[in-house]
Formats: structure tokens, sequence, C-alpha cells
């Protein structure tokens, strides 16, 4: 395809905040599907997992006696409790047998001559996995649009959950150009993209954006370059042709030529060839759209830790940033600001955000610090 001559030119710069209003509002989940529990890892639960409950009835948290707690009343090394009649040995998982409420050491209780005392007082219900402690069939063990964890897949599985429905959007990963950076960018979207329950296509460099937007194979498209106004850079050109450009120029630094619309109703996010305003475009925006596509909750609550600020931070006005730092000392030290050094992305702890409406931050103001990708 011939170059245009037209130069791409950014009008204004769309607040950070007016982008994500608009994904909210106009991206819509995708359809659910039904996979084997142990698939997914990572991906967005579609409906509440609800297990059947259990146990059935009260079993043995470790082997030992069971017995009836109140026969162990004021039972002491010094003033043994006799009991009833000589317990029960049971194992840990077996049900407790009819009149006993609890599970005694092996070592709480003494034999002896068909006969068997107390060594120590018993709680009711000590040593005991009640009816319905497991899992309850009235409350879900997670809730539609929350992100699974390895630890929740094997929690479901012991409580008997075989199938679940979940969220996968299918995002098409798309370098314009074959530039190493480009590439490298590329490739941590599709990683992270994974990362969070979707699934990643990563295009071989320099297909044909149109040929992407044309094709029906995912339910997003992220293409890295082609977004400024160099003699090469058509990626913003051919979305206004081939689909709706509703975004070119976003108040986030670095970032600030990204682009944002859609080919029919798939979104189509444009980030720039620069690998630092490529991660931050996708960080902010990026994670909001892949999230909103899954119906995923609470991507505000990403993991970070507060900590002071070793220096100043000044921004400026209406432009929002993202700022590497690094721990040190307790603190979090701010490492560049505009451009990102591709050392101070390898070298920080992570990142904090400059809201729009802020000159900054002094030294000491307390700061979110999350995690890069």
């Amino acid at each position: 395809m011939a170059v245009s001559e037209a130069i791409q030119t950014i009008s204004r710069l769309t607040p950070l905040a007016d982008v994500l209003l608009m994904i909210d509002a106009e991206v819509k989940p995708i359809t659910q599907r039904t996979i084997d529990v142990f698939a997914g890892a990572g991906r967005t639960l579609a409906a509440d997992a609800v297990a059947p409950s259990r146990p059935a009835s009260s079993l043995a948290l470790h082997d030992g006696w069971a017995i009836n707690a109140d026969e162990t009343l004021g039972a002491g090394g010094h003033a043994p409790a006799p009991l009833l009649r000589v317990p029960s040995r049971i194992e840990t998982g077996q049900a407790l047998p009819a009149g006993t409420d609890s599970i005694a050491p092996f070592d709480a209780v003494k034999v002896s001559q068909g006969r068997a005392e107390a060594l120590l007082t018993v709680s009711p219900g000590d040593g005991v996995l009640t009816a319905g402690s497991d899992s309850d069939s009235v409350i879900p063990l997670r809730r539609a649009g929350e992100r699974l964890r390895s630890t929740d897949l094997a929690a479901f599985s012991a409580a008997g959950i075989a199938r679940i429905q979940v969220r996968e959007p299918r995002i098409r990963v798309l370098p314009v150009r074959g530039s190493g950076i480009i590439s490298a960018a590329a490739r941590m979207v599709a990683a992270d993209v994974d990362r969070r329950g979707g699934a990643a296509r990563l295009d071989e460099s320099g297909r044909g954006l149109d040929v992407a937007m044309a094709a029906d194979s995912a339910d997003a498209i992220v293409a890295i370059g082609g977004t400024g106004s160099g003699r090469n850079d058509n990626s913003v050109q051919i979305l206004a042709r081939e689909g709706q450009l509703r975004v070119h120029g976003l108040a986030l630094t670095p970032g600030e030529t990204s682009a944002f619309g859609f080919v029919g109703a798939r979104p189509v996010l444009l980030l720039p060839g620069r690998l630092d305003a490529a991660v931050s475009v996708w960080l902010m925006v990026g994670r909001r759209l892949l999230d909103r596509l899954a119906a995923a909750k609470g991507g505000e609550n990403e993991p970070g830790e507060t900590l002071p600020l070793a220096r100043k931070v000044s921004s400026t006005i209406g432009l929002a940033e993202v700022v590497p730092v690094r721990r040190t000392s307790g603190q979090a030290e701010p490492m560049a600001i505009k451009y990102l050094p591709l050392s101070s992305l390898a070298r920080s702890d992570g990142w904090i955000l400059v809201p729009a409406d802020s000159e900054g931050y002094s030294a000491g103001s307390p700061v979110r610090v999350r995690p890069w990708p």
C-alpha cells in the first residue's frame, strides 16, 4: 500500500478520564464460554462459582478420640474426668459417631482396663469440620467478574466443580513495523494479555493494520507504531478510513500520540512505537479495555504498596503521568519523567501515576507504587 502524503496531526489531547469513560460506556463484554476448571487460571469468571454444601456431615479434622466435650468439663492432668464409655478412635476425614461433637488428641484421653478418662477439657467443635463448613451452596466460592487464581481452581475442583464459565478476550497484537523496540513492546503487551486472562495472538511485524481490522478473528486489536507524524506513520489514517477514529491524542505522558476507535463493534487501540509510551498507555488504557471485554471487576485495586516519595515530582496540569520509581530506604525514588529511558524501566521497581489535576507530589508524599507487567 502506498504511503499517504497526508501528515497525521493531533488537534487536541483527550483527557485520560474521558477515554476510560468511553471504554466503559461503549466496549461490551464478550460472550462467555465453558471450560475445564483447571484451564481457568487468570481467566475472569462469567458466572458465580457455586459448589454443593459440603461436607454433608461433620468430619474429623485430625486423628484422635471422638468424644462429647461436655464430659470433659473441668478435666486436667491432676483431676481427670471419667468418661461414660471408651471413646471411638477416629481418623482424619471420618464422620463423627452419633453423640460426639469433638476430637480429642490421643494424649488427652487415658484408656485403661476398659475405662477412659479425660486429662484436659475439650471445647465443643474442637478438631471438627462441621457440616457445610467447606462450602455453602448459598454463598458462591468466587463471584462473576473476579479473576481466578490457581488456588481458586484447586478449591473448586476439591468442592466438586469440574467446569466453569469464563470470558477470555481474544486480543490481536500487531507490531506495524519490524523495529526491535516495537517488537519488544508487542511481546510485552501479548504476555500481559495472557497473564491477565486474555488470549493474545501476536502477529508478524509488518502485517497491514487494514488486513488485521478486516479479519474477524479477535475481540479487539492492539497495534504498536505508526501513531506519530513521521513520513511512514499512517496507523491513525487507516483506522479513520477503515473504522471509526474516536481519539487521536491522549493527555497521558508518555503516550500522547496514542489513538483509539472501533472497527465495527471491535475496539482498536493504537500505541506509540516508543517502548515507554507503549507501556504507559497499555497500563492505563489497554488493561481497562481488556477488563471491560472480560467484564472483570476490581481493576482499580491492582496490587501495590504505599511509600513516601523520596523527592519531589513535578507534572503539568492536564496531563496524567506515569513515573518509574525504585524502592530506596523505604521510600519511592522517582527515576525519570516525560521520556522513560530503557534503563529506568529495567532498574525501577514499579511506577506511580500522577493524575491530570495535580502539579505533582512533594517529597514525603505517600504514593502508590504498582508493579510493571
